[in-house]
């Protein structure tokens, strides 16, 4: 039977990988983005392949949720793996003191654990006999607090607000796991380490230094862990948090 799989975010740097490794497994794959025209012209330049949908939607909306749902029950899709993978810049913000304000700490909060939970919760009130998996892209500054060493300008360049929502959720990964177990539903998070493209070669060089595996990931091996974690395989893992960092948060 073929698979059908959401992923929140997919014209972000992680979503647009995640989106094109399900399409070669001949997968359903459906996004969402904040502009259809970008998740319009993804999907052009993917070749329009069957089977891939892009759902425009502002996930921050209070009304989101009950929209996305809306969208696939009008168009009869059962959703077999859910995907909380959106990301937004711009609540990375700090002051001078490389302090957050309330309102960014919120914002930031608001997209990696409510609206992941929200969502969750809806596909599973809504489709709780088709949902298989949930799997939360976390980071490496969930499990652990930032290195200072790795900036030029720290805090600044290190938002609190950023690392302190990634570690609730990897707790929320927890907690709903243990929800939905009774329905067999798998809950679980990743957390990836810095990823090469948006830094420059000091950054890279400091970052080197400061990991076992002496260098930053690059963007082909973001795929493999959550590949793992939605395959039948790994029907015995639920409520974990696997670390794909290279090795970062070992010492």
């Amino acid at each position: 039977m073929t698979q059908t799989i959401l992923i929140t975010g997919g014209t972000g740097k992680f979503g647009r990988k995640f989106v094109e490794h399900f399409l070669t497994k001949k997968w359903r794959v459906l996004f969402t983005t904040t502009s259809q025209v970008r998740g319009d012209a993804f999907i052009e330049e993917l070749g329009r392949p069957d089977g891939l949908v892009a759902i425009a939607s502002d996930l921050t909306s209070p009304t989101a949720v009950n929209d996305v749902l809306l969208v696939l029950t009008k168009a009869g899709y059962g959703i077999n793996h859910l995907v909380n993978n959106a990301r937004s810049l711009d609540s990375l913000k700090t002051d001078a003191l490389g302090q957050t304000s309330r309102e960014d700490f919120m914002a930031e909060y608001l997209m990696d654990v409510v609206v992941p939970y929200e969502l969750s919760m809806g596909l599973f009130n809504a489709q709780p006999d088709e949902l298989k998996t949930i799997t939360n892209i976390g980071s490496q500054y969930g499990v652990v607090a930032a290195n200072p060493h790795l900036y030029e300008d720290y805090p600044k360049q290190s938002p609190i607000q950023y690392s302190v929502a990634k570690a609730a959720l990897g707790h929320l990964t927890k907690e709903l796991a243990v929800r939905m177990a009774g329905k067999g539903v798998r809950v679980n998070c990743v957390a990836y380490g810095g990823v090469e493209g948006r830094v420059n070669d000091a950054f890279k060089a400091r970052y080197a230094a400061l990991t076992p595996s002496a260098r930053m990931l690059v963007e082909d091996e973001v795929v493999g862990p959550l590949d793992f974690l939605v395959a039948q395989s790994s029907s015995a893992v639920t409520g974990q948090t696997l670390v794909a960092d290279g090795g970062w948060s070992i010492w």
